[in-house]
């Protein structure tokens, strides 16, 4: 099994055209055909079913599909540790929630720009689920996660700091001027939510289920700013980290609502994968994120 093999095949697993295939890996498509069949053959089933000009993985495919991108991850880690020696310096590629990106991470990362010019910093934004199983696959080195300790035996996490999150609505919501909000009170309620899967809704939603209470429509949005400008026009109550909030709470645009059902608040956690090879642009900047995150 041949390096060329292994990126010829993940070129095609992403394209499903051999063609484009080609032009992406810079070779002729024949080429192409000859060495997935070869790796087939050697691998003793077939990666993709061919139905005329379409193309798509095979079960099997998709299983090697993932050891094939770790194969190759690995391999360009070890080309990078040797040329790069002990100095920071190379790609690091990090995924963040918006909120902590845009609230919590930019004096660290002035620092570490700084300290470290020689590293290529490279984010990817998230919003509902944390991009874990990319941690696991190789295609990130780092992410940032908002919610319950991650349990995975997989994956190395730090706990960072606890994330005050707040049911908030426009100032004339008949809610806002409540002394008490409780679960029974969001019965019927127009919610404005992040992505499913996003921890702090997964707090609300345990919430609301053990009142068995069940809200109005929930519209979804993975953009902090849609959420506060449809909450600003009145379109219902929403649920964010204080952290983004601080601003337009203390000049009265938004009402914080004084929620007094189960803990909504979560906790910022910095995650990698255990067998990962920690180069010294990652051990910089956990170490610096360690230090600086603010308490």
């Amino acid at each position: 099994m041949e390096v060329r093999q292994l990126q010829i095949f993940l070129a095609l697993a992403d394209e499903l055209n051999f063609t484009r295939t080609a032009e992406r890996v810079n070779t002729v498509q024949s080429n192409v055909t000859a060495q997935i069949k070869s790796l087939e053959e050697e691998l003793g089933v077939p990666l993709f079913d061919r139905l005329g000009r379409r193309v798509t993985l095979t079960q099997a495919g998709r299983r090697f599909q993932p050891f094939a991108l770790q194969a190759l991850t690995a391999m360009e880690q070890g080309q990078r540790a040797v040329r790069t020696g002990s100095a920071p310096a190379g790609p690091l590629r990090i995924s963040a929630p918006e909120s902590l990106l845009t609230y919590r991470l930019p004096p660290i990362l002035r620092i570490y720009r700084r300290r470290y010019p020689d590293v290529e910093l490279v984010f990817r934004g998230q919003f509902g689920n944390p991009l874990l199983g990319e941690i696991d696959s190789g295609k990130l080195d780092l992410t940032f996660t908002m919610g319950d300790e991650v349990a995975s035996p997989t994956l190395q996490s730090v706990a960072l700091r606890p994330e005050r999150i707040v049911l908030f609505s426009d100032t004339a919501h008949p809610l806002a001027a409540r002394r008490s909000v409780q679960a029974t009170d969001l019965a019927g309620q127009a919610l404005l939510l992040t992505e499913a899967g996003c921890g702090y809704r997964l707090c609300l939603e345990r919430a609301l289920a053990l009142q068995d209470v069940r809200p109005g429509p929930i519209t979804e949005f993975s953009s902090i700013e849609a959420m506060k400008q449809c909450v600003r026009v009145g379109m219902g109550i929403a649920l964010l980290p204080a952290v983004v909030l601080t601003r337009e709470i203390r000049l009265h645009q938004f009402k914080a609502l004084r929620w007094s059902g189960p803990a909504l608040d979560v906790t910022s956690h910095i995650v990698w994968h255990r067998d990962k090879w920690v180069s010294p642009a990652m051990q910089a900047f956990i170490d610096l994120v360690r230090a600086n995150f603010p308490e």
